[in-house]
Parts: structure tokens; sequence; C-alpha cells
């Protein structure tokens, strides 16, 4: 089978690392990947905005399978847009259409969804930037914590969580004046919700689901969850208290309702589910959708999953999920993440990276990397993910930050904390 990958991020890297390993694939291409992809298959230069060279690769390569990895093509319609090309009706497609990725693509689209289909979020209010003051009144009239959500995709940047009345109300007012573009059309402001954070994904197709390893990220810069919020600094897999029985409530209350609800819309979901998910007082919330596989939890949910990815992906693709079964195995699974110093806000790129070969049961996954002149070298935030594995949670931990210590390159920086709220 050839297999084409969209995306350079860590989890496309980890995407590409987990289909690779499967006997079914021939020809594996990553488009435009990173640094550490092209270990793994053939970095390609094609843009999924140019669709005429897309098709055209995808013919003359044979290819049979496209996994999409990042959220905007997914958002803006890419995957119609390859199901209406007549002579590709027979390749498999990972990843929803638009009117589903709309999950993800409107925050406020999303909570009106949940609202009509009684799925468990944050009480909220959109305001629009004609609703300035409207929105300033609605603030000042709660009490904090105050989150604010900017409507559509903002690269991980539009949602703020913030103590202070004032500093809320001068966020909502520089997102409703263009801060994140048009993504901050329009604002959601939502009560604040405090819990266990945890993150259920699901391969999905129509009302046919399969649960993937449950996963927690941590968002924040600093050691104890403090500072600004990034794209994720670590993860872990299981989680600690996200029981058996609290995985049916999010099957029952959250999942099933949602795939059920887009049917009744007339749209039949296909691909990645991801729930961003909070628990309060042992019941689930739901903080966000994604619509595809995200950084960095997918650096330890792939890990885990012994089956061979291909054939779930095609199972999905095909409509054949209720007959597949996955397999997962018991270990735990960590992630530390090596950033560039100063991000989240300015960094600087082009630094070498030297990694040592790590053991069997430890990952680098490639993120903000690239090779030039035979060096590996940086090119983003966040650079790499170091993920242990071991039938220990502490052993697991040991080998993620010990594999991100052997790691060098100017201004590294990871958390030490990884998993200490969940005492691992």
């Amino acid at each position: 089978m050839n297999i084409l990958i969209l995306g350079s991020g860590g989890w496309e890297y980890m995407l590409a690392w987990k289909i690779r390993k499967s006997k079914t694939v021939k020809n594996l291409f990553i488009a435009p990947g990173n640094g550490g992809t092209s270990e793994l298959g053939e970095n390609i230069e094609l843009d999924w905005k140019n669709l005429d060279a897309c098709i055209q690769f995808i013919k003359s390569n044979l290819i049979h399978m496209v996994v999409i990895g990042p959220e905007m093509p997914l958002v803006e319609g890419f995957v119609d847009q390859l199901k209406n090309v007549p002579d590709l009706n027979e390749l498999m497609i990972i990843g929803p259409e638009k009117a589903a990725a709309k999950l993800e693509g409107s925050k406020a689209f999303a909570k009106s969804f949940m609202k009509k289909n009684h799925i468990p979020t944050a009480s909220y209010k959109t305001f629009t930037r004609s609703e300035v003051d409207l929105a300033v009144n609605h603030i000042r009239s709660q009490a904090g914590p105050y989150v604010l959500k900017a409507d559509g995709l903002a690269g991980g940047k539009g949602v703020l969580i913030l103590s202070e009345p004032e500093e809320a109300v001068k966020e909502a007012q520089s997102i409703l004046d263009g801060k994140f573009g048009e993504a901050g059309h329009t604002l959601v402001i939502e009560s604040f919700l405090e819990g266990l954070e945890f993150s259920v994904f699901a391969l999905c197709f129509g009302t046919d689901y399969m649960l993937l390893p449950v996963a927690k990220d941590y968002k924040r810069i600093g050691e104890g969850d403090s500072g600004l919020n990034t794209g994720g600094m670590g993860s872990v897999s299981p989680v600690p208290g996200i029981s058996n029985s609290i995985l049916q409530k999010v099957e029952d209350q959250i999942l099933q309702p949602t795939l059920n609800g887009l049917i009744e819309e007339g749209i039949t979901y296909s691909g990645f589910l991801f729930l961003g998910l909070i628990l309060v007082d042992e019941e689930p919330f739901v903080i966000e959708y994604n619509c595809r596989l995200g950084d960095p939890e997918t650096q330890v949910v792939l890990p885990r999953i012994d089956s061979d990815l291909v054939e779930l992906l095609r199972a999905c693709a095909t409509n054949n999920l209720a007959e597949s079964q996955i397999k997962v195995s018991s270990k735990t699974a960590v992630c530390t993440v090596l950033a560039s110093e100063g991000y989240p806000v300015n960094y600087e790129k082009g630094k070498e990276i030297r990694i040592q070969r790590p053991d069997s049961d430890t990952i680098y996954a490639h993120a903000g990397t690239v090779k030039k002149n035979g060096k590996l070298l940086t090119s983003g935030g966040r650079v790499l993910g170091c993920i242990g594995l071991n039938e220990n949670p502490t052993g697991a931990k040991n080998k993620s930050q010990i594999a991100a210590a052997s790691v060098q390159f100017e201004g590294k920086y990871y958390r030490s904390d990884i998993g200490s709220d969940l005492n691992i």
C-alpha cells in the first residue's frame, strides 16, 4: 500500500512512525514532513492548497490512502475536494469532511451543537465584533476566572484563562478588535470549570467508533502548570483516575450523542475525533473538540497501540470499524517536550540538535526540526517529544526525562514535572 500523510508536526511524525511499522506499507510519503520524517518515508514538497498538484501526485504515485494531519485542510474542505474527483473513488481518506470539521473550526458552532444535543459542557455566551460593550458588561457581571475563546482557528493560541476582570475585559476587546484575525470575529466566553483534564480519542465512521488510549497533556510553559499556555509541554497515557466507569460516561453522554447529533444533521463523521475533557465531581464535561490527532497526546497514544494502525485506518475508511478490534499495551507512556528558548512567544531557529540513539522503549518524536546540509536543526517552538515507555509509570517518566536530558541544542527547555500531579 502507498500512503500519503499531510503535515509536518509532532503528531504527523508519530503517524509516520506507526504507519511505517505496518507490513502492508510499500511507499510512505510525508508532505512536507520534518527533519525526522525523512527517516521514515520520503518528504515531498506538496501544498494541499494546490488541489491539481495533489491530484496529480496521488495518481502518479498510485496512492491508496491519504491521512490528513493538520486542522486547516479539514476545516477548509480538502476532504470534500478529494472526494469530488471522479478518478479517486477508491482513495481511502482519513479525515472528516468540512461540515464535520466545523466542530473544531468554530467554537461557537461546537457550543451550540453541544447545547442542542444535551452534551455536558461549560455554560457560555457568544459575542460578535459589534457587541464589544455587551461582552465587557458580561465579564464585569461574572466572577472569575474568565475563559475567553476566539471562535476560529488561532494556532492553539486562541484560548485565554484570566483571573482579573479588567484583564479579561482588555483581552476580550483585543480579540474582537482582531488580535487573532478572522479567528476572533466571534468571541466565546465560558464559565470556568475546575477538575482533572484528560483527552479521549476515537476513530469514527458514522455512529461506529473505536476508542484509542486515553491521555493527558500539560499546556502551561512553566513547572507546576504556571505561565503562558503552549501547544503542550508533555503528556501521559494512561491517566490515573480515569476509570472504565468514567469512560463509559464519556461514551454514553458525549461521544455517542456527538456522532448521533451529526447524523441527524446529515453529517457522517469519518476519521479521528478528539475530545478534550475535564472531570468535575466524577462527571465529564467537554472543553473542546478536535477533528484530528494532535500534540503532544499522540506521542503517548500511538506507542501504546499494539494493533496495526494501517488496518485500523483501512477499517475506518471502508466503514468496517464494527468488525475491528484494537489491542492496547499495558505500558505507560510519558512524553517530555523539548522547546526552544523563549517559546511560546519569541524564539530563535536554526540551532543544531544532537540526539543520542534511544533504547527500544524510548522514542524521539520530531516536531520543529529540519535537515540542512547534513545537520539536524531547530525550526519551531516545540522541537522534539521525548517518549519513554515502561510497565511502571515512574519508569516511563524516568526514561522520558533521561531522553530529554540527553538531547543537546542551544536554548533547550523542558519541564521536569510532567505527570507529577498524577503521582508519577
